[in-house]
């Protein structure tokens, strides 16, 4: 969607839409509604005094100008109440107006920037939630139809009365649009089946998506990974006639500083391998989500990706190993003992416990890069999903300033993340007779000892674990969020999230 910042009076603009708000409670709308209000001769506080138009959150009335003003059509979109008004409604309202103009069979739209005059928010943040709001709620990935209902928005343009300020919002957008489509590329690799984006197909896109970002990618075969020693992501993948791969994308901004590396898990199918995943009349997860299972490489890697392309002044790493977890008659077995980078040995007690043995090799390997910190993302456990449902990711953080940077993303995005414990205790749940550690401790605390696992291959530096096993996936059910911008699918959670961190990144941690 092409999007343009233009210097104007929305009443007088001329487009197939144009999108104005309403808090709840007000009867005479005033700023740039009040304008289009007062252009339609009140057409707007009539349909207030009427109840056609109540300002409720997410509310959207949309109705024909009949040639009063410029525009074809207005669509006002509720704000909610005034007291409850946040960043995060901005980005709702904003994808929910884009949403009803695409379903009105629309192509184009002009908006003023929701919030930023009586609801007193940043200008510039407003404008960034406006536009992060519409590409993520227009997304669809529609890829593999060969019929898609073909309604697509265009164009969108902000419309604000403030020529000194124009330039504030176009580099608004220019962020905004940058992590959107970054969001919307994770969000791809995703939702995308298991025989298109095996590991080598997967590095390709990114091999693409990285000389287009302009930053640096690394990539490491099966031969390589032998020599270099990671036993841990080879015995996962033995059961795969698909060869693994370890893809490392670097961007470099930040002088002579040591990097933040992100480590993402990227299993492109997991089958649970020999421990076959249990059935669905079980009530374990239908097995064709398990597509999902690399969303934390998809979010590292294009959290990469969008600082690249943003020029931030920050060395940022991410770290994927990518492979299939399957079973076979060479896959890896129940009791089977593996070496990880580095050295330390793995008791391999459940196969469908995989996530954690790549990621042990990719910390492991994260040291050689002598990081400031290292985070780690995966959809690793059902455990932080039953904890905490679709709405947050458990964070574990062995680091004070880490968690502190981590919270403070978390608010600016909405994405949030919740403590979990990482206490000493939960060690010996670990502890194996025949190796350094094993891959499971049970099913009591499974989250909390699956961080414990891998807080063992991080020694060193600050580190912090998100599992995004809960809000990775979207669904049409009760304990999945209703946000306007999260369409059923991947929801590409953690790529705004990071990029917002490494955005921050200088300030005091």
């Amino acid at each position: 969607m092409r999007i343009r910042v233009e210097v104007g009076d929305i009443s007088r603009w001329e487009d197939e839409v144009i999108v104005v708000n309403l808090f709840e409670g007000v009867d005479h709308p005033g700023g740039a509604t009040g304008a289009v209000d007062a252009a339609l001769g009140h057409q707007i506080s009539a349909m207030i005094a009427s109840r056609d138009l109540s300002g409720a959150f997410k509310d959207v009335t949309g109705f024909p100008t009949f040639d009063r003003i410029p525009g074809n059509r207005v669509i006002v979109v509720g704000l909610g109440r005034r007291e409850d008004f946040t960043l995060d409604r901005v980005r709702e309202v904003s994808a929910r107006a884009a949403t009803k103009v695409r379903d009105m069979g629309l192509t184009t739209f002009a908006t003023i920037v929701h919030g930023a005059g009586v609801g007193e928010i940043d200008l510039g943040d407003a404008a960034e939630a406006v536009v992060e709001g519409a590409l993520l709620g227009l997304y669809r990935y529609d890829e593999h139809k060969t019929q898609p209902d073909g309604k697509r928005v265009e164009a969108m343009t902000i419309v604000n009365l403030e020529k000194a300020r124009a330039g504030e919002i176009r580099d608004a957008v220019h962020r905004a649009s940058v992590v959107g489509s970054s969001v919307n590329f994770a969000r791809d690799l995703i939702n995308a089946p298991s025989n298109v984006k095996t590991p080598r197909l997967l590095t390709e896109k990114i091999r693409a998506a990285a000389k287009e970002a302009g930053a640096k990618l690394t990539v490491y075969d099966e031969a390589q990974l032998k020599d270099l020693g990671f036993g841990a992501l080879l015995g996962v993948a033995r059961g795969s006639v698909e060869p693994p791969r370890l893809l490392v994308l670097e961007h470099a901004g930040g002088g002579r500083s040591k990097p933040v590396v992100l480590v993402g898990k990227g299993i492109t199918f997991d089958s649970g391998g020999i421990a076959l995943k249990p059935l669905e009349a079980l009530g374990a997860d239908p097995m064709w989500l398990m597509r999902y299972d690399m969303a934390g490489a998809a979010v590292a890697l294009s959290a990469v990706l969008a600082a690249a392309r943003l020029k931030l002044p920050v060395n940022a790493v991410a770290i994927a190993p990518v492979t299939e977890n399957m079973p076979s008659g060479s896959a890896q077995k129940p009791g089977d003992i593996v070496r990880t980078f580095g050295g330390k040995t793995i008791e391999v007690l459940n196969t469908d416990a995989e996530g954690r043995l790549v990621l042990a090799d990719a910390l492991g390997f994260a040291k050689t890069f002598k990081p400031q910190a290292t985070i780690d993302l995966a959809t690793l456990t059902g455990a932080a999903k039953v904890a905490l449902g679709r709405m947050a990711s458990a964070m574990f953080a062995d680091d004070a300033s880490l968690r502190e940077r981590l919270l403070r993303a978390s608010e600016a995005t909405a994405e949030r993340v919740w403590e979990m414990p990482l206490w000493d205790d939960y060690d010996e749940q670990i502890k194996s007779d025949f190796a350094d550690v094993k891959n499971t401790g049970g099913r009591s605390a499974g989250a909390v000892t699956a961080a414990k696992f891998l807080q063992r291959f991080v020694d060193g530096f600050p580190w912090a674990h998100l599992d995004i096993a809960g809000p990775a996936w979207i669904e049409a059910a009760p304990d999945s969020p209703k946000k306007a911008y999260l369409p059923t699918g991947a929801s590409g959670y953690g790529v705004r999230l990071l990029v917002r961190l490494l955005r921050d990144w200088k300030s005091p941690g």
